[in-house]
């Protein structure tokens, strides 16, 4: 699989675009958002795994306003780091810089098929924002914080939309996840996800803090599943 970094213009800067093709050189696009340890290795291995099954992978730096580059350490001192990092984090300018990256996305010549968004943690609550205004064959948010404050927004999301989070998160209380399941009902093109054992980014295998093999593996078999009806690799 080949990897190369892009860059996107927005209207205060350029950042970077991390780029990883499959091996057959083109395939439907993901928009890989990252969480609070920018795009290290945690969002390469999910990305090198989508492009081993035909995707075309996007994950831009959403941090290069604060610190270009920036990849947080999973250690306590790390995700101190991070979380005071992202602290400064503008989430609609993040939500910008993704549409762009979308734009930049659809426009390359390896990308064929549909596109869809996959996000984690803070990247949970920027592709689910981002869908509000943005059209996408599968949108996909793990544990973003932002969701449950912003359910009144579903509404105005048409695409085929899957919600992940812990049973056990103390950052996303269940009762929070419990108002984001009840807004979904009814709503035929949303799905909500809960593992009641899985605490807050427990599909994260980078971090040993939160990790939870067996519920990161459930709640991605439902992922891959949920991707093959509405965005299948080419």
């Amino acid at each position: 699989m080949d990897k190369r970094i892009d860059q996107v213009t927005a209207h205060d800067g350029s950042f970077d675009v991390h780029l990883w093709l499959p091996d057959r050189g083109s395939g439907p696009g993901i928009l890989l958002v990252q969480e609070i340890y920018g795009v290290g290795p945690y969002i390469a291995k999910v990305a090198e795994e989508l492009a081993a099954r035909g995707y075309v992978v996007a994950a831009p730096d959403l941090f290069w306003r604060l610190r270009p580059g920036w990849i947080g350490e999973h250690t306590p001192e790390g995700t101190a780091a991070s979380i005071e990092l992202a602290s400064g984090f503008d989430l609609p300018q993040g939500v910008a810089d993704c549409a762009l990256t979308l734009v930049h996305l659809r426009g390359l010549p390896e990308v064929t098929g549909g596109i869809g968004a996959l996000g984690f943690c803070l990247g949970g609550s920027v592709d689910y924002m981002l869908a509000t205004q943005a059209e996408l064959d599968a949108v996909l948010s793990f544990y973003g914080s932002a969701v449950p404050e912003a359910t009144g927004l579903m509404e105005r999301i048409t695409s085929p939309l899957l919600l992940v989070f812990g049973g056990s998160d103390p950052y996303i209380p269940r009762e929070q996840v419990a108002r984001v399941e009840e807004a979904a009902q009814g709503r035929p093109g949303v799905r909500v996800y809960v593992d009641e054992e899985a605490g807050h980014a427990f599909h994260n295998s980078e971090s040993p803090m939160f990790h939870h093999p067996e519920a990161a593996r459930r709640a991605w078999s439902i992922a891959l599943d949920f991707l093959d009806t509405h965005l299948p690799p080419s």
